[in-house]
């Protein structure tokens, strides 16, 4: 939980920070006192990295995941249809553990190539939730850069940005509607902001995630 990490720059219990390898520079993190309540200090500035941790959640019983951020702009660069748009003020992924005998030959392999590439075990199916600016609010698509990693715009532009929202989504739900066969189980989340391909700088602010049986 966020709310009972410690305040500071050390990463919080439970949590791992992801850096990407061909990401120069990552973003920086701490857990600050904002608005009376203890969440997630996300500083972006031309940098890409997450927070993020293991989980094992049953879709079937807590399908519905839970939080609030806040971010202090939107990127006027972010577009996810492509690659130079792959920026986002805040984004929030939900990984599966879906096994590589689901998948395609051709999917198996760019996965093992990824993963090997990378050094990192990279989800074999992905939804990511974003705060974005070309696309309104409720758009979706595939990432640039994969068809394994579903994106779905929360918020977008700077309309509510500096306030608190509030989502719940429905990832089982949400998962049947992007991709095929029972829903694997949740192995995980991460947390962060992106502006590598832009340039630019952003703050967010993520609080406590929380997997529930209803919203």
């Amino acid at each position: 939980m966020i709310s009972s990490a410690p305040l500071g720059d050390i990463v919080a219990p439970g949590w791992i920070h992801q850096r990407l390898p061909k990401v120069k520079r990552a973003n920086d993190y701490a857990i600050e006192a904002e608005d009376n309540r203890r969440v997630l200090h996300v500083r972006s500035a031309s940098s890409a990295s997450s927070w993020i941790t293991r989980l094992d959640v049953d879709p079937d019983r807590t399908p519905w995941l839970q939080w609030q951020w806040k971010v202090s702009r939107s990127l006027a660069g972010s577009d996810l249809r492509v690659k130079q748009g792959d920026d986002y003020a805040a984004r929030l992924y939900v990984f599966f553990g879906l096994p590589l005998d689901r998948l395609s030959f051709k999917d198996r392999l760019g996965i093992r190539t990824a993963r090997a590439l990378a050094g990192v075990e990279i989800p074999a199916a992905a939804f990511c939730y974003v705060w974005g600016h070309a696309q309104a609010a409720g758009a979706a698509g595939w990432n640039p850069y994969t068809n394994r990693v579903r994106m779905v715009v929360l918020d977008s532009k700077d309309g509510d940005a500096g306030t608190w929202r509030p989502h719940a989504r429905d990832v089982r739900r949400d998962w049947v509607e992007a991709f095929e066969g029972p829903v694997p189980h949740i192995s995980g989340v991460g947390i962060g902001a992106d502006t590598d391909n832009t340039s630019d700088k952003v703050d967010a602010w993520p609080g406590d995630l929380r997997f529930a049986a209803t919203s």
